[in-house]
């Protein structure tokens, strides 16, 4: 790396670190104001308070750092811009194209790191704190299902309902299966118990009641025997039923979303969504600095305030736009791997559009 590379990428990684240190305390600030009274009530200690925040730091710093990243590369290019040192810099010859260079190192860097937060230390952390939140706080999780009336949907046209399921023991209870040949029914199966035997990857049902209906009106043969069941749900599934995808990493989310589309489970656009957005935020460290760097490349001498008025704004811009379209994913209203990465996209045209009129 050469010398003014290594100047640059000095600048930009100070300015990063500065935002986001500044974010995260802001941002705990005024968590910490408004569930305060609750801590107290609940009679939580200062350390108590202080392992809460420290789980939501790598969540905070997931979602500020795209900010954090055009803040330090508009107050960088712009520092230099207002130094006169850019205009020393191009007219050195040196072209934008090797002025990008340190910054986009910075962005790669910090790309990598969010996308190994998203993988390993963010999971870790969410699941920790809501276990926090439900030991230490008495708070549960809205929308969970709590393994109880379960509906699935399996291939071939086979319905399984489950009346409650025990993790522990990989337990179903009160458990029908229905078997539909187009609208009509075929078969049903019953059990008081379904229970997941992990060798042979099957369900056990071992006092099954098979009712098998006839062509014709009232034509049903009953039998009770011990029936070994080839489901497309597993155990695992059903466990991960409680778990939220902030505390899967990549791979866990993945094959939770395969198996459960499998299964037949419905609602999964959150889920899909937040998938592809475990990708897509990471990467916005990199395009947002397509837009940072020229758009103060090409700007007139302006203050510091201008500089961060301007960075928050295209920032939280970004932020804004990226929650309402995730919105309409989870509705169900645009693809799920649309609502993750259009806002991505959006703002990669805009940075291309500034860099070439910039590099002009």
């Amino acid at each position: 790396m050469k010398l003014l590379d290594r100047y640059i990428f000095r600048q930009f990684a100070f300015s990063f670190l500065f935002a986001s240190i500044t974010f995260a305390a802001l941002f705990t600030l005024i968590d910490m104001v408004e569930n305060l009274d609750g801590f107290f009530d609940r009679r939580v200690g200062a350390a108590g308070i202080a392992w809460y925040y420290l789980l939501s730091l790598p969540a905070t710093f997931q979602v500020t750092a795209p900010v954090s990243t055009l803040l330090a590369s508009i107050l960088t290019a712009g520092r230099l811009s207002a130094q006169s040192e850019l205009a020393a810099i191009r007219s050195s010859g040196i072209s934008l194209n090797q002025l990008m260079r340190p910054f986009l190192l910075g962005g790669v860097i910090i790309a990598v790191v969010n996308i190994c937060n998203a993988s390993l230390f963010e999971p870790v952390a969410a699941s920790a704190k809501i276990a926090y939140q439900r030991e230490a706080l008495n708070e549960t999780r809205p929308g969970l299902h709590e393994g109880a009336n379960i509906h699935i949907l399996e291939p071939d046209n086979r319905v399984v309902t489950i009346g409650s399921f025990d993790p522990a023991g990989s337990r179903a209870m009160n458990v029908t299966i229905e078997d539909f040949d187009g609208p009509h029914l075929r078969s049903r199966t019953d059990g008081p118990v379904m229970v997941f035997d992990g060798r042979s990857k099957k369900w056990i049902m071992p006092k099954a009641t098979i009712r098998t209906f006839g062509a014709a009106p009232g034509e049903v043969v009953f039998r009770s025997v011990r029936d070994t069941l080839d489901l497309a749900l597993t155990a695992e599934s059903l466990k991960e039923l409680n778990v939220l995808p902030e505390e899967m990493n990549l791979v866990q989310h993945y094959r939770y979303i395969r198996e459960k589309m499998q299964a037949g489970f419905p609602n999964l656009e959150r889920a899909r969504v937040k998938l592809h957005a475990k990708l897509a935020v990471p990467l916005a460290s990199i395009v947002v600095i397509l837009i940072g760097v020229p758009l103060s490349a090409v700007r007139k001498r302006s203050g510091l305030a201008a500089e961060i008025a301007l960075a928050l704004f295209i920032g939280f811009l970004f932020l804004g736009m990226q929650r309402t379209v995730a919105t309409m994913g989870y509705n169900a209203m645009i693809e799920p791997w649309v609502a993750a990465w259009l806002p991505l996209l959006l703002f990669l045209g805009a940075g291309l559009f500034l860099y070439r009129k910039a590099e002009k």
